[in-house]
């Protein structure tokens, strides 16, 4: 055993980085995953709409932990071997992607119904009637929720030390195995977290406040 020093602090301020790469790629993921979930559950084919909502279903209805856990531990079972990095990536981009595509779902069905008719009626093709009417009006409603939520996916990722992936949580467990000093240990590790996530709660919330600001009132 030892005292917690100078080079402990600097171990668990350098694998917050790791925190940080994690958190962009499961967005950015779950951002292509949630676009096109979004897109399913809105458009109209049946089938799509169906494979979707089950998709939502499924991963909002079951524990991110657990997710990890089937994603690492059962990769091997059925021959595929896959590193705690890559497990954990998938994963958290899964878990995003529903969360994200149930988000923007509602952004996109909070878009009036007249531009709806509107796009219909100029004979624009799905796409174009996505890309060039409805998407950049529901984009503005979406910014402030998706800003919020990446603060829950970068407090998500600290349940990857459970696999192995040494990232803020896991850097603080190591620490603490070798000082046995859990109250400063995990005190820099929450001060780290809310350095990381602070900043973009503030946003979000200035951001719904802009838009609150901006709607058209009855």
């Amino acid at each position: 055993m030892r005292t917690f020093g100078p080079s402990d602090f600097w171990y668990i301020v350098l694998a917050a980085q790791w925190t940080i790469l994690l958190s962009l790629a499961a967005f950015a993921g779950g951002g292509v995953v949630g676009l096109l979930v979004a897109l399913a559950r809105t458009g109209t084919m049946r089938s799509a709409r169906v494979l979707a909502t089950g998709f939502i279903h499924l991963f909002r209805g079951t524990p991110l932990l657990l997710q990890l856990f089937l994603m690492f531990f059962g990769a091997p079972v059925v021959g595929i071997e896959i590193d705690p990095w890559t497990a954990a990536v998938l994963a958290l981009t899964l878990n995003a992607g529903a969360f994200l595509g149930e988000i923007w779902r509602g952004c996109i069905e909070s878009v009036p119904r007249g531009q709806w008719e509107a796009s219909h009626a100029l004979s624009l093709s799905y796409f174009n009637r996505m890309r060039h009417v409805i998407l950049p009006q529901a984009l503005k409603v979406a910014v402030p929720p998706t800003v919020g939520y990446l603060v829950q996916v970068v407090k998500g990722t600290s349940l990857a030390a459970i696999i192995g992936f040494t990232e803020l949580t896991r850097a603080g467990q190591i620490i603490n195995n070798a000082t046995f000093q859990p109250m400063i240990v995990f005190s820099v590790v929450a001060t780290l977290y809310f350095i990381l996530c602070w900043p973009l709660s503030l946003l979000a919330t200035r951001m719904e406040r802009r838009l609150s600001a901006s709607q058209p009132r009855g």
